[in-house]
């Protein structure tokens, strides 16, 4: 009896298990792509962790300060696997996802911008991104400039090229430096 509650809790468990191993990959894979904005004057931070969330990942250089909240979802067995935003709204598939990826990255943004403001006493603007690795992202118009960028991972140093600088060197090094100072103290409180 003993062995077969065992196995039938294994198998109820093994979709969320595989769900938190393909984020964690998703994260990984965005992570390592991400870092080669550094050639571009970025410093990039990696899982900064909040009160009761994370930020994927945070980009500091010349564009500005950016959060990027990765979204990974198994790929459907037929047809496309797309992706749409209208400027407030994501259908992953025509569908929308159990949590408001737009709404989780607005917050991030937000909270990063008054750890910044806390820490450094300069008022600056966090932009948001969510990246969908491995799906089409349909563009959206020209005419749309929404608060939140959708993209595909692969797509963002295109976008972030077309920004004007915003943030001197100067600037890049003060805000990364009070960034790796929160991302250590948070460090030296879990151990």
């Amino acid at each position: 009896v003993g062995i077969g509650y065992a196995a039938f809790r294994i198998v109820r468990a093994k979709p969320q298990l595989d769900a938190l191993t393909q984020a964690r990959d998703g994260e990984k894979v965005v992570g390592q792509f991400l870092d080669r904005l550094r050639e571009n004057g970025f410093h990039i931070f990696h899982d900064l962790i909040g009160n009761d969330f994370n930020v994927d990942h945070v980009l500091v250089g010349p564009a500005g300060i950016f959060t990027v909240e990765t979204k990974t979802f198994s790929k459907p067995a037929h047809g496309n696997a797309k992706v749409t935003f209208d400027g407030e709204n994501i259908l992953v598939n025509g569908f929308r996802p159990d949590r408001d990826p737009v709404t989780q990255a607005r917050a991030q943004a937000n909270w990063l911008r008054n750890l910044v403001l806390e820490s450094t006493g300069r008022k600056v603007a966090v932009r948001s991104v969510v990246v969908f690795p491995g799906w089409w992202v349909d563009p959206m118009p020209d005419s749309l400039k929404p608060d939140v960028w959708v993209l595909e991972p692969k797509a963002l140093p295109a976008f972030l090229a077309q920004e004007r600088e915003t943030l001197k060197p100067e600037d890049v090094n003060l805000m990364s430096y009070h960034i790796s100072r929160y991302v250590r103290a948070q460090s030296k409180a879990a151990s």
